[in-house]
């Protein structure tokens, strides 16, 4: 079998120079219309269904790229068990519910706020206080969050439970990368993140396939649920761990940058789904200090 990932990177590198950007921007985009994906999917199945159906769509994608099935250690498994749970299982259930409260645009600009939490979590796990100026990378960052948030208040109880839904989700991820990324290190991406789909596979299916057999189906949301799991849940993730070899961790994460304008520019033109100005002004206000926290740490 051909070793597709083997072959993204060479047609990649046969243009060195012109190359680079298209490893950055085609995540971001993908990762940015997942949230419309979503979306769209929930018009047929509910959210466990689209949970469920997107991972084992992922899973069988990442499999048909040899570089997953690469061996790891049995003792890497503990943590490839963390990721399974906190980067997929838990956060993947929590965006659809979310969705059935809050706009798909105000989901996509919240996880902007994602490198906010990281930076978080790793501090507390190394009890030890970032660096000045990451730190006020982190703060001007929150500062964006609360301001993308606070409309909902005036949206009611179930506005400001799906806000809350996606803040754990982000909680979650924060968790997950700082244990992802020394499985990451030793192994490889793609070994990490497909043995870790194999395990939100197993957690999801109790409540995921139900729903996915209850499901009334059409075509948009089954195109719209192919798309999610085959690129956001697998290709993005190739294309991404292309990018972090080529080009540096820091570098290829400015790719998430992208995802709240993505997922804002999608929500209003293609659901005309409304998004108050405040919410835009704090997505922008939460990029800028993602923006700087990262330019701290690369200059660190």
């Amino acid at each position: 079998m051909l070793d597709a990932q083997k072959f993204v990177a060479s047609s990649l590198t046969s243009h060195p120079a012109g190359s680079d950007w298209i490893l950055l921007v085609v995540p971001g985009l993908i990762w940015g219309a997942s949230f419309l994906f979503i979306a769209e999917a929930m018009r047929s199945v509910g959210p466990n269904g689209v949970t469920f159906g997107r991972i084992l769509i992922g899973f069988a994608t990442l499999s048909l790229f040899p570089a997953a099935r690469k061996p790891v250690l049995r003792s890497e498994w503990i943590g490839i068990v963390g990721v399974g749970v906190l980067w997929l299982a838990f956060p993947l259930s929590m965006f659809p519910f979310a969705e059935q409260h809050v706009s798909s645009a105000l989901t996509g600009m919240l996880n902007g706020a994602n490198p906010l939490f990281t930076a978080i979590v790793a501090a507390a796990i190394a009890r030890q206080a970032p660096a000045r100026r990451v730190m006020a990378g982190v703060a001007v960052g929150m500062a964006g969050a609360i301001l993308m948030a606070l409309p909902t208040i005036d949206e009611g109880h179930s506005s400001a439970v799906g806000v809350g839904m996606i803040l754990a989700a982000l909680v979650s991820y924060g968790f997950a990368l700082n244990i992802a990324r020394p499985l990451q290190q030793r192994n490889g991406a793609l070994p990490v993140i497909w043995r870790a789909q194999m395990v939100a596979l197993v957690l999801t299916t109790p409540f995921g396939l139900p729903a996915m057999m209850a499901a009334r189906w059409r075509l948009g949301p089954v195109v719209a649920l192919l798309a999610l799991g085959a690129l956001g849940t697998a290709v993005a993730h190739v294309v991404i761990s292309i990018a972090a070899g080529r080009l540096g961790a820091i570098r290829a994460s400015g790719t998430t940058f992208l995802i709240p304008a993505v997922a804002l520019i999608l929500g209003v033109v293609v659901r005309g789904e409304k998004v108050a100005l405040l919410s835009v002004v704090g997505g922008v206000v939460c990029i800028s200090g993602a923006w700087l926290m990262r330019r701290a740490q690369k200059s660190s």
